[in-house]
């Protein structure tokens, strides 16, 4: 396929009217306040027994704050104050990373075990055109029916099904232990960080933000739209030295000889795909600094990336699980073919990614 061709949206040609730095100020002061009132809900709901997920959307809030802040200050960093900026700039991400942790492991579990649930046979997947029958209830199916068969055919046996489904419970119990454990320590550390003196002085620096942005003299007159297409182009070079052709085709075996070696490094091909998902979250808070409609092809690609990065985590978490010494063999297998389901899950993240990318390509 012809790389060049792939854009995902058009110039960003600027509307009637510059769009200056002051925009970019009452951007920035809207989101400084909605950091303050995410911290507010959070500290009145953080001991409330009735309001469980308060703190937990509270949390998201502040992260999403953060972040939008985090990337104009990278991306409009020539109209700000360069020593505020730089030294800002880190602490953001600190708090964003550390603010993140205990959800993404909680999220991670649970799609592994929704995996695992499904792999051992528990659910179906739709196959074909009509709904898949499920079994009934005490009895666990040999194998998964294929589409177009005859359903009054006998299926024949499945060895592989019963083994999964025998080291399935103990997968599970085992990346239960981990992954609890894990977001037990993330939530201690989030909690711990937000009663550091490292957040108040961070929460400080965003409370004086919410009233007077430093801007340099010149922002006023400036205007943002270079800044945001470059942030554009940076975005559109970084996918165009994605392996597209690859992620064309369903399964890329290639990507399933890293996952269970010795080497507990993060899977080679990710890198690159990680990287365009940030610099898509970078371009697209560049335009609501530019304008605050929505793009939904961007919030598309978004999304089709962070089921890229959810399923290149949960593989690397069962990897890692199934790396702890002494466990049984039934256990093992099921781990496997847990990483080996998640690695396709990556490839059809790819896959659909690379699709939402033409197709805006052709809208364009």
């Amino acid at each position: 396929m012809a790389q060049q061709h792939l854009e995902p949206t058009g110039p960003l040609t600027g509307p009637v009217g510059t769009v200056t730095g002051d925009a970019l100020a009452g951007y920035l002061r809207s989101q400084a306040t909605e950091f303050l009132r995410a911290l507010r809900q959070h500290r009145e709901s953080g001991g409330a027994a009735a309001g469980a997920e308060d703190p937990a959307d509270a949390a998201r809030a502040l992260r999403r704050s953060v972040r939008r802040i985090s990337a104009s200050l990278h991306t409009f960093r020539p109209l700000l104050d360069a020593d505020w900026s730089e030294s800002l700039r880190p602490e953001l991400a600190w708090l964003s990373g550390t603010l993140g942790m205990e959800h993404a492991y909680e999220s991670r579990l649970e799609r592994l075990l929704l995996a695992l649930h499904r792999l051992s046979g528990a659910v179906f997947p739709a196959q074909g055109v009509g709904p898949t029958p499920r079994p009934a209830q005490g009895v666990a199916p040999t194998t998964r029916p294929t589409p177009g068969a005859d359903p009054g055919a006998d299926p024949g046996p499945a060895p592989d099904r019963g083994n999964l489904t025998v080291g399935a419970a103990k997968a599970g119990a085992l990346l239960d232990r981990q992954l609890t454990l894990a977001r037990t320590r993330a939530h201690s550390t989030a909690l711990q960080a937000l009663g550091s003196s490292r957040f108040h002085a961070v929460a400080d620096t965003i409370a004086l933000l919410a009233s007077e942005v430093p801007l340099v003299k010149t922002a006023a007159g400036t205007d943002l739209h270079p800044l945001a297409t470059a942030a554009q182009e940076r975005l559109e070079d970084a996918v165009t030295a994605l392996p597209l052709v690859t992620a064309g085709h369903p399964y890329n075996a290639e990507a399933l000889i890293h996952g269970l070696s010795p080497d507990p490094s993060p899977h080679p091909q990710d890198a690159p795909w990680h990287q365009v998902r940030l610099l898509l979250r970078l371009h697209r808070y560049a335009r609501e600094v530019l304008s605050p409609a929505v793009d939904v092809r961007l919030l598309t690609a978004g999304q089709c990336l962070d089921r890229h990065r959810d399923a290149s985590e949960a593989a690397a978490a069962a990897a890692s699980a199934a790396r702890t010494p002494r466990i049984a063999p039934a256990t093992a297998y099921a781990l496997g073919v847990l990483h080996a389901d998640q690695r396709h899950e990556v490839e059809a993240a790819r896959f659909a990614f690379q699709q939402c990318w033409l197709k805006e390509a052709v809208s364009t």
